[in-house]
């Protein structure tokens, strides 16, 4: 890494805000930040926060999501964890817990406002962000997306087109909460899917030259 973005990173790891300076409930365990940051990927996969195997793993998407996650990319393992390839930084860096129903909690508020523009600004290099799930919209798509996810993700085609930089590429979570979603909302594995895998291709294509 950048020694830029390698002092950034290391000031990422050590944070402990959401423990201790939290907004709200402080973080009920110790904090453990997960991301894979890089001075030269194209392509940014910015996603909610980590689930609990993540949180075990220390590795982004290691768990059924990830699997999914790849399909709809039409990578590999390995070329998912290049961070030649791809950079992977969450809206929240640590697990937030679950809720009583053992649902994973939101990003915790503490951390995009504290990190994420500062990690943007680190990593000029970005072409695509692929925006997974309703945080993650609402920070790198802002204003301009609509009034739910589905329509958002729907609306993939506009979104994209902005002239703006970097590109964003709306997404829903790749979560086995979401099977419903993708059953009701079948345009998205015909349309979309094919678009993005092409989409990544041709972003992934100079590298692997």
């Amino acid at each position: 890494m950048s020694a830029e973005l390698d002092a950034l990173v290391a000031r990422i790891r050590a944070c402990r805000i959401c423990r201790d300076a939290p907004q709200g409930p402080p973080l009920p365990h110790e904090p453990r930040p997960v991301l894979i940051p890089s001075p030269s990927a194209k392509i940014l996969i910015a996603s909610q926060a980590p689930g609990t195997k993540v949180h075990l793993s220390g590795m982004p998407f290691t768990d059924a999501s990830g699997d999914r996650l790849r399909d709809w990319l039409g990578v590999s393992r390995e070329e998912f964890y290049d961070p030649m390839l791809f950079a992977i930084t969450p809206m929240g860096f640590c697990f937030p817990g679950q809720d009583a129903r053992g649902a994973d909690l939101p990003p915790r508020r503490e951390c995009a406002p504290a990190w994420r523009t500062e990690l943007m600004a680190a990593m000029p290099q970005i072409e695509l962000v692929l925006t997974i799930g309703l945080y993650a919209h609402a920070w790198h798509i802002g204003a301009e997306r609509r009034g739910s996810l589905t329509e958002t993700v729907r609306d993939w085609r506009a979104i994209y087109a902005r002239d703006v930089s970097p590109r964003v590429l709306p997404l829903p979570h790749p979560s086995w909460r979401n099977t419903g979603w993708l059953k009701r909302n079948p345009w998205f594995e015909a349309e979309l899917v094919p678009e993005l895998r092409a989409c990544v291709a041709r972003f992934l294509a100079p590298v692997a030259a």
